[in-house]
């Protein structure tokens, strides 16, 4: 029979006892310079801790500058509206909400610093109410047993067998790298069936969001932050460019063997491609040969370009980017692995102009914003009305508990994880405080007395499984026992404190279940809503927008997608097909758009009716274009390919040829008029 309780690793233990030494080394400081609330410097140890250095570090420089803007905060508004406890309290859930709404658009480790600003305020300015004039004192020791705790935890994590993200990153690069060529060995082939490509198209790019997670700390190891961040950025947009690439390419190749219009040579490139992948060589002999060999299996398009020639010539271009990107990637990752610069030149250029463009979901933050003022208010109202004593303590509890989980698409549920963690925390903290800790007369004891319980949390915590209880416990805990330089036990007053933590955290939870949990199939419909509405944009737009910039964006919403995948029920996933091809719009569509005022003016219009026809399109909520949009885009085809091939014109022709692809992939081939078409132009 398994055992339900996991079998922890050496490093697991390490990172226990090493945050448990940081932990008394933050509470004995704190107690030896005499700061008024040395418990502080414990909990800040536990929350700050994370099992890979960078980590630690990435969430210490944010937690010192947000608990310092978050005092300036309490400094600046409770004396001043004190005197006035409704407008202090429309000003303090204001200034909480202001600071969440911030943080949630900001998808980097730097989104910490506004979200803790806002609820630290809070933590400050509440509890003092009743004697304003402290707020300043109160501020100043907050902001010291902070950065008290933060510094030990640092110090800790990065002297005391420091543990590197790097190998596990590499690693999951690799996993990654695998998965992919694997895909695409057998894209290429003819050997995925288009349900199973589907599927692992979309695991691809949720892994690839994924790993963000464990970049941002690998930014924080290295002592050239700025390269290993550029790298990092590099490698995420490149393993995002291979989705839409290689769609477009099975695409052209299933065209062409499906009409038995694929070209010779250009069949032995894919071949040779195809080997080249599955082999995982990089020879540059080998790879300059096949560079050669495309542009040769790629003749110049002449007057009147038929279905063919325009597949092939597409089929050309992607390939070219392929390896340039497949290049590109290995170069990063070497780079990654032996923590060296990024590469100063890279083949796939232009993804180097896009490395940072994220999706900002303003609708969750203005949401989690809205939940998070009724919810302060909700409680003031409550602590004013009653006089609660512990009012002070539910309200700022409300805020954490709001704060930490307002990223998530249904926070109720982890806010109630954690609530009930902090419970344990709670009935722990009773025994220290009732049974233990008055047989505990020196710091040698204290600290003997608290090992079992904080050791037990720090094990919790690296398991991913119970790392927010081992969290949870651990910050409740040791704040509810609220441990001095002397012991005061008091049960009425231990009884009022943990029932306004526990109070504050379930009306959290009711608020948010009310006003901010949504299905992950609310999100991810959103989100591909959004993506639509861009390309309407982009086919409209006055602006040469940029095609990376434009997939960088499309695809970084595709990624948060497909993380959702999982969570949404069978009959959800069927949309989710034509995700990728849709990026492949948005980049054929830009480049349109680019040559598009420079075309004569037959064709200008021509492309114009088409441009405004798929914003009409991506418009609506139909998944599927009109018909009339096809005939729109062969006609523009048919006019454009009449004229001498230009720059322009041939970029018109890739552009339109690429939409009607993308958008109708089930269409019969392109056919030019009987009166222009050359006999070899049949597919």
């Amino acid at each position: 029979m398994t055992s339900p309780f996991p079998i922890f690793a050496a490093r697991d233990w390490l990172f226990a006892l090493r945050t448990f030494a940081a932990g008394l080394l933050a509470l004995y400081i704190a107690m030896w310079i005499d700061l008024p609330r040395p418990y502080w410097a414990l909990t800040t140890v536990y929350i700050t801790s994370q099992i890979f250095a960078g980590a630690t570090r990435s969430k210490a420089i944010f937690r010192v500058g947000g608990t310092a803007l978050g005092a300036v905060g309490a400094v600046a508004l409770v004396p001043n509206f004190v005197n006035a406890p409704v407008l202090l309290t429309l000003v303090m859930a204001l200034w909480i909400a202001t600071c969440l709404y911030v943080s949630l658009l900001d998808r980097t480790p730097a989104s910490y610093m506004p979200m803790l600003a806002g609820y630290t305020a809070a933590i400050i300015g509440f509890p003092v109410v009743d004697d304003p004039g402290t707020v300043f004192d109160t501020a100043v020791s907050r902001v010291e047993e902070i950065t008290l705790g933060i510094l030990c935890a640092t110090l800790a994590s990065s002297l005391v067998f420091p543990q590197s993200v790097r190998p596990v990153l590499v690693n999951r690069f690799n996993s990654w790298a695998t998965d992919a060529r694997a895909w695409i060995v057998g894209a290429l082939g003819g050997e995925v069936d288009e349900t199973q490509a589907h599927e692992d198209r979309v695991h691809l790019a949720a892994e690839t969001i994924a790993l963000d997670a464990l970049a941002i700390p690998l930014s924080h190891e290295s002592e050239a932050q700025s390269d290993t961040s550029r790298t990092l950025s590099l490698l995420r947009q490149h393993m995002l460019m291979y989705l839409p690439i290689v769609a477009s390419l099975v695409d052209r190749i299933t065209l062409l063997e499906r009409v038995k219009a694929m070209p010779e040579p250009m069949r032995r490139v894919i071949d040779d491609t195809r080997r080249w992948i599955a082999s995982g060589r990089h020879d540059a002999d080998e790879i300059a040969a096949l560079r050669r060999d495309i542009d040769a299996a790629d003749p110049p398009l002449g007057k009147a370009p038929g279905g063919r020639e325009l597949a092939v010539t597409t089929l050309a271009a992607r390939l070219r980017d392929f390896v340039d990107l497949r290049e590109d990637f290995r170069q990063l990752r070497d780079a990654l692995e032996n923590a060296a610069p990024a590469p100063e030149r890279l083949e796939y250029r232009y993804t180097a102009q896009v490395r940072e463009i994220r999706h900002r979901d303003y609708l969750t933050a203005l949401l989690s914003a809205a939940g998070v003022f009724v919810t302060v208010v909700v409680i003031c109202v409550i602590w004013i009305a009653t006089a609660w004593p512990d009012g002070a303590t539910a309200v700022m509890m409300a805020a954490v508990a709001f704060s930490f989980f307002s990223s998530l698409d249904d926070p109720a549920p982890q806010i109630m994880k954690f609530t009930n963690a902090g419970i344990i925390g709670v009935m722990g903290a009773a025994i220290y405080l009732f049974a233990l800790l008055p047989r505990a007369t020196n710091f040698e004891m204290l600290a003997l007395a608290l090992a079992p319980g904080l050791i037990a949390c720090g094990l919790a915590m690296t398991q991913p499984k119970w790392a927010l209880q081992g969290v949870s416990a651990a910050i409740f805990g040791a704040s509810t026992i609220a441990i001095q330089d002397n012991y005061a036990g008091d049960f009425a007053s231990f009884a009022n404190g943990a029932f306004a933590i526990i109070a504050g955290m379930w009306i959290a939870a009711i608020v948010t279940l009310l006003m901010r949990s949504v299905e992950a199939t609310f999100t991810a419909r959103r989100l591909h809503r959004l993506n639509r509405r861009e390309l309407a944009k982009a086919a409209l737009s006055d602006r040469a927008q940029d095609s990376l910039e434009l997939a960088a964006l499309m695809l970084d919403r595709v990624g948060l997608i497909a993380m959702r995948i999982t969570s949404l029920p069978p009959e959800e996933t069927e949309w989710t097909v034509s995700l990728i091809g849709e990026v492949r719009v948005g980049m054929n569509l830009t480049e349109l758009r680019r040559v598009e005022p420079r075309l004569p003016g037959v064709i200008h219009e021509a492309v114009l009716r088409v441009l405004r026809g798929v914003a009409a399109h991506f418009s609506t909520a139909d998944e599927n274009p009109p018909e009339k949009l096809k005939v729109d885009i062969d006609s523009a085809l048919e006019m454009t390919a009449a004229y001498s091939n230009s720059a322009d014109i041939h970029a018109a022709l890739i552009g339109l040829y690429g939409l009607r692809r993308a958008l109708f992939p089930d269409a019969l081939p392109y056919h030019p008029p009987v009166s222009t078409a050359q006999p070899e132009m049949a597919a």
